[in-house]
């Protein structure tokens, strides 16, 4: 049995898998907001109760913000700060009695979707998650690309190709930089755009409906989002060259995506005709943690 664990920032989810990937169980708790033992406490408790309920001892991956650093073992630069500087993987495995896989959340989702899911099949697979944040994963052959410093695949803290002159500097980064693609291309900052440039309070979800149903003001900050995203995911196609892109996030739902980015990429990437597919996720928000279980493959 295989369990998986996505640490997220609202909640925490377990799920346990079988052999084939077959779900036995899958349960869900609040994260703890800026508590480090009370989210090891949690945790625990969540492995603790699968294993009783299912009578038996399972490997567990865990997929968090963040990487482990592979210089001090510490975890760093994750969004859910009150994890950043602490022993995550120490911790849990004191606390648990077992060997434990850490992995970046985006790692996680891009091997779910590689090994059974949207692009299940394809040999190079990127999977770039847009939403409060901007991550992605590579996973080539099957196995998970972290790379030397842990960081292979973090395209949201490169900056926007490309950029027009409106563009530049940029808005300003967490990470102490500006014009990160992740400024430019997370739900927040669609959202934040559109009310400087035309006002309102529509989040990301509302602006993508209300261009379908043809708003004009919508219409242009989608297109603007699209633009922007076709350049962002050119120069991945120019670096790493994958078989299939898999989109995930809540931005991955508007569904024009799938047909605009892929008219308007032509253009910036480095070749006379682009085979990458950019494809839908197939377990939604569920990738993350079935791919925590896959660490384990």
């Amino acid at each position: 049995m295989r369990l998986g664990i996505d640490l997220g920032g609202t909640k925490i989810e377990i799920i346990a898998l079988d052999e084939s990937g077959i779900e036995l169980l899958r349960r869900r708790v609040a994260t703890p907001r800026g508590d480090y033992p009370a989210t090891l406490a949690a945790i625990v408790s969540l492995v603790e109760q699968a294993e009783a309920v299912l009578g038996m001892r399972g490997t567990l991956g865990i997929g968090t913000p963040g990487a482990v650093s592979p210089l001090s073992g510490l975890l760093r630069n994750s969004n859910s700060t009150h994890l950043n500087g602490q022993p995550l993987q120490q911790d849990m495995e004191t606390l648990l009695q077992r060997e434990i896989r850490i992995a970046n959340d985006a790692n996680c989702f891009a091997l779910s979707e590689a090994l059974d899911g949207a692009a299940a099949g394809a040999a190079v697979v990127f999977g770039a998650i847009l939403g409060t944040g901007v991550g992605g994963g590579i996973v080539i052959h099957g196995q998970v690309l972290t790379g030397p410093n842990r960081i292979a695949g973090e395209w949201g803290h490169n900056p926007l190709p490309w950029p027009d002159a409106e563009e530049l500097p940029g808005p300003a980064c967490y990470c102490g930089k500006r014009g990160c693609i992740e400024t430019f291309l997370c739900g927040p900052a669609m959202a934040a755009e559109h009310a400087r440039l035309h006002g309102g309070t529509l989040d990301a979800a509302a602006i993508a409906a209300d261009a379908e149903a043809g708003d004009a003001a919508c219409t242009t900050t989608l297109q603007r989002y699209e633009d922007r995203l076709a350049r962002a995911l050119a120069q991945v196609v120019n670096i790493l060259d994958p078989d299939v892109i898999v989109l995930g996030g809540g931005m991955s739902n508007i569904g024009r995506l799938y047909r605009e980015v892929p008219r308007r990429w032509g253009q910036y990437v480095f070749s006379d005709r682009v085979d990458t597919r950019l494809v839908a996720n197939q377990f939604g928000d569920s990738s993350g943690v079935r791919g925590a279980a896959w660490l384990w493959g």
